[in-house]
C-alpha cells in the first residue's frame, strides 16, 4: 500500500527529537473510521545481539477476527534503543512490510504508544501520520502519566492523564487480566479507539497484534530464538 508521508531516518536522538515535534504538528487527534472492516496489528522482533529486526503486520476482518492479509520485512537496526524513540528503531522496517500489504486497513494497531508520550508522538502517532490512516498505541506497559485502577470486568476502564490532560486509557480486556495501555495515535478518538479496540480482543492483546507477534517471531531463524 502507498505511504501519504515519507522522510529521511534520523540516526541521532537529537535529530529524532527535532523531526518528532515538527510532524506532531501534522498529528490529527479525534473523529476515527464510522465503519470498520479490516484491522491490522504490527509487532516487531530482534536478534539477541539487537542487530536485525523482523517487522510482521496481520489484517484480520471484524467481526470474526479472520486473518485476510500478511506482509513482512526485516532488516539492519539503525537506531539505538533509547525510550520514547521507538518509532526510530522498529518505523522504518515497518514502512518497509506496510508497502507490500496488498489490502487498506480501515484501522493499525501497534504494539506501542500513541499520544501517550512525552513529547505527544509515539510510535502510533508517528507511523499513523505516515501511513495517512486511523491508528491506535495498544502497550502492554505505561510510559507516562498516572491512573486508576480500571475495573476487574471486561471492558471497564480508567483515564490515563499525563501533565493534566488525559492521553490514554487504561483498559480491562479480559476478566481480572492486567489491563492494556490504549492511546490514540492518528485520526481518531479516544472513545473510538476504545470502541475498536475491545472487539478485537480474544485475549489480553488484540488479535491482530498477536498474530504479528507469531509472525514476526515464525520469521527469526531457528538459532535466534
Amino acid at each position: 500500500m502507498p505511504l501519504r508521508r515519507s522522510h529521511r531516518w534520523p540516526s541521532t536522538v537529537a535529530e529524532a527529537r527535532r523531526l518528532q515535534l515538527r510532524l506532531r504538528r501534522r498529528l490529527k487527534v479525534g473523529g476515527g473510521p464510522r465503519r470498520v472492516r479490516l484491522v491490522a496489528g504490527g509487532d516487531c522482533a530482534f536478534s539477541p545481539d539487537g542487530r536485525r529486526i523482523w517487522a510482521g503486520i496481520v489484517v484480520v476482518r471484524l467481526p470474526e477476527l479472520e486473518p485476510v492479509a500478511r506482509a513482512w520485512a526485516t532488516g539492519r537496526v539503525t537506531f539505538p534503543y533509547v525510550p520514547g524513540y521507538l518509532s526510530f528503531r522498529e518505523g522504518p522496517v515497518f514502512i518497509r512490510a506496510a508497502r507490500r500489504l496488498r489490502v487498506r486497513p480501515d484501522l493499525w494497531l501497534f504494539d506501542g504508544q500513541g499520544i501517550a508520550h512525552p513529547r505527544g508522538f509515539g510510535l502510533a502517532a508517528h507511523l499513523g501520520v505516515l501511513l495517512g490512516a486511523s491508528s491506535v498505541g495498544c502497550a502492554k506497559s505505561r510510559l507516562v502519566g498516572e491512573h486508576a485502577e480500571p475495573g476487574r470486568r471486561r471492558g471497564e476502564w480508567a483515564s490515563l492523564v499525563f501533565r493534566g490532560e488525559r492521553v490514554g486509557a487504561v483498559l480491562r480486556t479480559r476478566d481480572g487480566v492486567r489491563p492494556l495501555y490504549v492511546s490514540v495515535g492518528h485520526r481518531i478518538s479516544l472513545t473510538g479507539a476504545l470502541r475498536w479496540v475491545l472487539p478485537c480482543c480474544r485475549f489480553r492483546v488484540p488479535e491482530p497484534i498477536r498474530l504479528a507477534e507469531q509472525l514476526v517471531n515464525r520469521l527469526k531463524p531457528e538459532r535466534l530464538r
